[in-house]
């Protein structure tokens, strides 16, 4: 009976403890679900070479091209998207359970007999993940296609039109529904961030660069970097890669051993430069794609700019794709960006809607210029964050600090962009409880109040420094630090952020404060981000604004007919007298012009009947 009694009293306390421990493996095992940026790197390359795209005739082809297909392996996922050309083109995005099962389904494909060369075409039979799947052949017919089995209606098609994105008025109606601010924030970021059939056909694009090349550069590797894969991507963005014949960005221990064999390639002796070498193999990189590979067209070759790259659209996957081959820097600057979404899970919403705003308020725009780019407003996000009294990221340079011998990163440029790879090294732990929406305040009023004039921003320190240059707004580029990312930006448009984030501060001000309208009210009124964001035809980028008028201008300076031109009125006498002055000093000029020019020609008329006379 006292054994009972004392266990009865020790049932509270193994039972808290036992929440303790299914707690901390729960978390353990949530931050183990969580891959670091190369595995996320590596786990989307093999799906890609266990992946290919066919083009259909419409998403109802799945039944009958899930049927076919299946002979070659185990179909893992089918994802259906659409491509606006003149006419509506659909594909299907296929995965197998292995690369092997994907290589049989390429290798069983047979070429286009219109538009081969032994059919009396001039097409290329150019083998990639890219096929389209054609009409039965006449006598087979249809009839012996049979339809999903009641073990193959669990692979039902995973996404239909998975690459559309919401336009403007679905997009108001959504954030519509909310039931708060804060569930407009993460729902602007779960409906407008790229998904995973974008990332997928991202990494296939990759694949085919790195296929083609793969005879002579068996080690070649195509790796996304940007806002493919580090976490901050939207719907329909531009893939960046960087393409590297060795495939290699850090030491493997296959590498050491091959430090001590004895046989050594024969290889081609660089006899220029490296950045005119680079520019000479992307001129041949660039016949390739543009002669060879299915898809690709619209090549454009830009190999004067500071990153040398080439500029192509996929008509398969309707992608803008930007190809570098000197662009490791941008590449270790994704993981940097991945690894601090990774943090906080409040980190992506508030930058998607950050970029949203300043999407809306015209502040950023799709062609390069004077305006902030989106680059530009993810690390003023960043910093804010750092700044924070109780911060939610760390500064990098305490990254630097933790940073091993398996984290050293060096460019071939010599840039180093070594920083600890291993969050729980750095020791930082965020104690913030802010919500988004009290995030997205406090951001407005942060920069509303920053000093652009005198302050640089350094995410390295975590801390504003002193500005070395006279640039409108300064932003030190994390791993080239003698950069400005923001140097671009004219004092303008610097000019214009400080006055679009305070005029966002008291907006947003009072729609925190006024959270008592009812759901019908909602539904009926503007409210919350909706207030925040215009409508992007509204936005007006006005370039003179900030610009006083002229008091004068130049051409009435000068007569242009000998009509008698209407009198100015000169609000100041001084300016009048000026004008006056500038007028009679240009008809004097005018006037000793016209004389020294008719008497030059009287000379050189004279000089010309005197040479003639004496001969």
């Amino acid at each position: 009976m006292n054994t009972l009694m004392r266990l009865s009293l020790q049932f509270p306390q193994w039972r808290t403890y036992c929440i303790k421990q299914c707690a901390f493996a729960g978390a353990e095992a949530a931050a183990r679900g969580k891959p670091n940026y190369e595995e996320f790197i590596g786990n989307h390359h093999q799906q890609a070479q266990r992946s290919i795209v066919v083009q259909v005739s419409s998403e109802k082809s799945y039944a009958e091209l899930y049927n076919y297909c299946s002979r070659f392996g185990h179909i893992v996922t089918v994802q259906h998207y659409s491509v606006q050309h003149e006419d509506e083109l659909h594909y299907m995005l296929l995965e197998y359970a292995s690369s092997e099962e994907a290589t049989a389904a390429i290798s069983s494909s047979a070429y286009n007999a219109e538009l081969s060369s032994s059919g009396g075409g001039n097409g290329v039979p150019v083998r990639s993940p890219f096929l389209w799947f054609r009409a039965p052949a006449p006598g087979a017919g249809r009839r012996g296609q049979p339809k999903l089995a009641n073990n193959q209606k669990a692979h039902a098609l995973h996404t239909i039109y998975g690459t559309r994105a919401l336009n403007h008025e679905a997009l108001k109606e959504l954030l519509h529904g909310a039931s708060s601010i804060d569930q407009q924030l993460h729902l602007l970021y779960e409906r407008t961030c790229l998904n995973d059939l974008g990332v997928r056909m991202r990494f296939l694009a990759a694949l085919q660069v790195e296929q083609a090349i793969s005879g002579m550069f068996p080690e070649a590797l195509a790796q996304p970097f940007g806002s493919s894969v580090n976490g901050f991507g939207k719907m329909g963005c531009d893939l960046d890669l960087i393409l590297r014949f060795d495939g290699k960005t850090t030491t493997t221990d296959q590498d050491i051993q091959r430090e001590a064999s004895r046989l050594i390639y024969h290889t081609k002796e660089n006899l220029s430069n490296g950045r005119s070498q680079t520019q000479r193999q992307m001129e041949c990189i660039g016949d390739m794609l543009h002669l060879f590979l299915p898809g690709v067209c619209h090549v454009r070759r830009i190999l004067q700019a500071r990153v040398p790259i080439i500029k192509y659209h996929h008509e398969h996957l309707d992608l803008e794709v930007d190809l570098s081959m000197s662009n490791l820097t941008g590449f270790f600057m994704s993981e940097l960006l991945y690894m601090f979404g990774q943090i906080d899970p409040r980190v992506r919403p508030l930058t998607f809607c950050v970029r949203r705003w300043a999407q809306s308020c015209g502040l950023t725009n799709p062609s390069p210029g004077r305006w902030i780019t989106n680059f530009s407003l993810t690390c003023l996000v960043m910093f804010f964050l750092q700044q924070l009294r109780q911060p939610i990221l760390p500064a990098i340079g305490a990254m630097v600090k933790a940073a091993t011998a398996t984290d050293i990163r060096v460019t071939e440029d010599g840039i180093n962009c070594t920083f600890a790879r291993d969050m729980e090294r750095v020791g930082f732990q965020s104690r913030n409880t802010s919500s988004l929406s009290e995030l997205l305040l406090q951001f407005f009023e942060f920069y509303s109040q920053f000093d652009f004039h005198n302050r640089a921003i350094s995410l390295n320190e975590g801390r504003a420094l002193a500005k070395p240059d006279h640039s409108a707004m300064y932003i030190v580029n994390p791993l080239e630090q003698l950069l400005n990312v923001s140097k671009n930006v004219s004092l303008e448009e610097s000019e214009r952020l400080r006055i679009e984030v305070r005029n966002a501060a008291w907006m947003l001000e009072s729609e925190v404060e006024n959270t008592t309208l009812s759901e019908s009210e909602r539904r009926e009124q503007s409210w919350g981000l909706l207030n925040l964001f215009k409508h992007p035809e509204k936005s007006v980028i006005r370039p003179n604004m900030f610009f006083k008028p002229r008091m004068v201008e130049v051409s009435d300076l000068f007569d242009k007919s000998q009509s008698q031109p209407p009198a100015i009125n000169y609000k100041s006498p001084t300016v009048r007298q000026q004008v006056q002055s500038i007028k009679a000093a240009a008809r004097s000029e005018l006037k000793q012009l016209r004389e020294s020019s008719t008497t030059t020609t009287t000379t050189t008329t004279t000089s010309a009947a005197k040479t003639k006379r004496s001969r």
